[in-house]
């Protein structure tokens, strides 16, 4: 049994479970002995990062790192091209989602609650956000990964997406939506990995973002 650590909306344990899902693979879920960044938390996981996994007596912190270590543990689904070239797109267009894309979503947290909002900050997030999915359109134009499988860099860009548009509906976010992008969203929903992963944690999303309403 695989042990990952959690809090509810952590969004890249969403990340990770559509890898696990899509594997097939059964895990259970803990919150941090203590809390989130506690001592007693960090005698497990010493980053004190979420989420971590726990598997066999090895402890790995950071989705990424993860999501790689089950790719190779359980092969038979696999989430990265075997050609190597292919295999490095692959990392290199998951990275523009953990250092771009998702990092503009995050940007936009500290103004979900109502009565500290700052709607210039908000603006200055969607022009972000905006110029990040113009890079993933040009990327996606590029790609030379299959698009009948699901790989591991798709996972982020999956639960990502989901933020922005709940971000656009519940701030009044301003995005610019390229249509290959959308195309691309529309593809990763079509997976019962995705989709359930997000029927799973859209709840969460809700519950966090009712500080938004006046």
């Amino acid at each position: 049994m695989l042990t990952i650590y959690n809090v509810p909306v952590s969004t890249y344990t969403a990340k990770l479970r559509v890898t696990l899902r899509h594997k097939g693979l059964a895990w259970e879920e803990l919150p941090p002995p203590g809390g989130y960044g506690s001592t007693e938390y960090k005698a497990i996981v010493p980053s004190g990062n979420i989420p971590a996994m726990v598997h066999e007596g090895l402890m790995l912190a950071d989705s990424e790192a993860i999501a790689e270590y089950l790719n190779e543990a359980f092969p038979e689904i696999p989430m990265l091209p075997a050609d190597l070239r292919q295999r490095a797109k692959a990392r290199e267009f998951g990275r523009l989602h953990d250092t771009r894309l998702e990092p503009n979503v995050r940007a936009l947290f500290p103004q979900v609650a109502y009565a500290t909002r700052d709607m210039d900050a908000v603006q200055t997030c969607g022009a972000a956000l905006s110029q990040s999915l113009k890079a993933l359109e040009l990327l996606l134009s590029h790609s030379q990964l299959p698009t009948d499988q699901l790989w591991l860099c798709d996972a982020g860009f999956a639960i990502t997406f989901a933020w922005i548009e709940a971000m656009e509906t519940a701030l009044g976010v301003p995005v610019d939506w390229p249509a290959p992008v959308r195309a691309y969203q529309t593809r990763l929903q079509g997976f019962s990995a995705v989709s359930d992963e997000l029927d799973f944690y859209r709840p969460a999303m809700d519950d966090y973002l009712q500080k938004a309403r006046p």
